[in-house]
Order: structure tokens, then C-alpha cells, then sequence
């Protein structure tokens, strides 16, 4: 009885094996419990076999369709807003110009839109993947402040760079940035903190400050965009991240709903991960956390 039960566990162990290593046969064709047992494993591998396989083709289908959308809207969008730069230029009648001027912010939330949403599918699907390596904040910064600039100084809103720790005397922000090191994707990075300061633009008032402050931890490094906005309700905070919403606060601003989500979405593939702080009425601080090891 040891002996037969002995036999049945080796030969359970050499099933499990011949699975993983993707070369399971069935080896005994006869009425025995393990024979049995070996048909219905065998059934449960070609199931699954047949499910991966749906699952690839739908991949496949989904970045066909979304490399599609990408080629098949980009040039008309692209005439839309050439055509609406021409009309408002040569436009010299008052009353048609806002006309003009409401076709082409449209056009460009549209533009943003579908950009936004292909971004969101390819990482989603795996079409794109991010390649994070150790690298200094400071090309990431200087790219998302670059950035937002033209936006800030369009409201008069000041940004500022500070850093937890004190660089040293006569000591440049981008210097002091050098020295600090993270593990994540340069591009898409630059993607998730353009999104934070891009919103910090958008909803603080005219006049104001935006302060982006660097910290660095044990584990991580933080970068926080912090504004003089209107505040997020606290059983609003945890849905703002989600694709589409938008806080009762911030309906009165043109939007879309997607940035936070593809910021968070971002940093999660960097191991990463975002939260936020807001007071009740006024101000809101969105910190987002790059490990500083990738062996983690």
C-alpha cells in the first residue's frame, strides 16, 4: 500500500513538472483512479491552453484596433486645428470669432482625449512597456517644470522647487537634483508629473504658487505638487483616481478625467504609487513615490 501510494505521488510530482515545462502527456490509458486523474489534468491543460490563446487574440485585435484609431484620427485632427488657426487668423468679423475660438479648444480636448485614451490602452494591453533604470530626478524635473511653464505664467502663477534637505551653499535646484537618484521610466514619467502640474495650472487661481517639493526617503523618493486650488472632499479623494471621474470641485474647469488615472497607472508600473492631501476648501498636494532601488 506505501509502495502504491509512493508510485501515485511520484508520479503526480512528474505530471506537475512535465505542466510547467509545457510537455504533459498522458502515459496511462486504463480504468486506475491516477489514469483517470491524468485525463482530466490533461483536460484542464488543453482549457487553459484554449483560454490563453482567446486571450492573445484579443490582444492582438485590441492593438490592431487601437494603432488604428491612432492613424485614422491624427491627420483629420490635425486639419481641424490647422483649418481653425487660419480662420483666426484671417477671421475680422467680432461676432464669429468666439465661434472659431470654441471649435478650436474643443479640437484640442479632443486631440488630448485620444491621445490620453491611447496612452491608457497600450499600457493596459501591454502594447507598450516601460523601461525604468536608476537615473537622476533632475532631467525629470526640468522636463515637466519646462513643460508647464507657458501654461503658469499665462495665469501669473509662480512654481516653485524646493528641497527637503538643504543643498549645500551656492548650490543650484538642478544641481541638488543631480545627486538625487530614482528608478523609473524617463518618458512616461515626465508624462505622470506633467499630468500633476498640469492640473495644478488648470485649478489655482490666477496670481498664485505651485510648490513642487523633492524628499527623499529610505525606500523612495517623492516628488509633491502642491497648489492653492480648490480642496478635494475626502470621499472624493480615492475616486479621483479613477478613468473619467472628476471631483465636484473641479467641474467648473475643462477636463477629462483621465490624467490622475494614467498617472497612477504609470507609477504602478514603475512600482511606484501616488496619494493625495487636500483641505476642505482650498489647496491640494499630490505626491507621487519612485522607489529608489528596481531590485525591490
Amino acid at each position: 500500500m506505501i509502495g502504491r501510494s509512493s508510485k501515485t505521488i511520484s508520479r503526480l510530482d512528474q505530471m506537475l513538472t512535465d505542466a510547467i515545462n509545457g510537455h504533459f502527456v498522458e502515459s496511462a490509458y486504463d480504468e486506475t483512479e491516477l489514469s483517470r486523474l491524468e485525463s482530466r489534468f490533461r483536460q484542464y491543460l488543453v482549457s487553459k491552453e484554449t483560454a490563453v490563446g482567446k486571450i492573445d487574440a484579443e490582444r492582438m485585435a485590441i492593438k490592431g484596433l487601437v494603432t488604428d484609431i491612432s492613424h485614422q484620427t491624427k491627420t483629420p485632427l490635425a486639419n481641424v486645428l490647422l483649418y481653425t488657426q487660419l480662420l483666426e487668423e484671417q477671421c475680422s468679423d467680432e461676432s464669429v470669432a468666439p465661434y472659431i475660438r470654441q471649435i478650436r479648444i474643443h479640437a484640442e480636448k479632443l486631440e488630448f482625449l485620444i491621445q490620453a485614451l491611447i496612452k491608457i490602452s497600450r499600457l493596459e494591453s501591454g502594447m507598450v512597456e516601460l523601461h525604468p533604470h536608476e537615473t537622476p530626478v533632475a532631467p525629470l524635473l526640468e522636463q515637466a517644470l519646462a513643460q508647464a511653464k507657458g501654461r503658469a505664467e499665462a495665469k501669473n502663477i509662480e512654481i516653485e522647487l524646493v528641497f527637503d534637505e538643504k543643498p549645500e551653499e551656492n548650490v543650484s535646484p538642478a544641481e541638488a537634483a543631480g545627486s538625487i537618484r530614482a528608478f523609473y521610466d524617463l518618458r512616461w514619467t515626465v508624462e505622470a508629473l506633467g499630468n500633476l502640474l498640469d492640473n495644478a495650472v488648470k485649478y489655482s487661481p490666477a496670481e498664485s504658487r505651485i510648490m513642487v517639493r523633492v524628499c527623499v526617503f529610505e525606500m523612495f523618493v517623492c516628488i509633491s505638487v502642491a497648489d492653492e486650488g480648490p480642496g478635494i472632499a475626502e470621499e472624493e479623494q480615492a475616486q479621483i483616481f479613477e478613468r473619467f471621474y472628476r471631483g465636484r470641485n473641479a467641474l467648473a474647469e475643462e477636463g477629462s478625467g483621465v490624467g490622475l488615472y494614467l498617472t497612477r497607472m504609470i507609477l504602478q508600473k514603475e512600482q511606484g504609487y501616488i496619494k493625495v492631501a487636500s483641505g476642505k476648501e482650498r489647496g491640494s498636494c499630490f505626491s507621487m513615490y519612485l522607489i529608489k532601488d528596481g531590485r525591490l
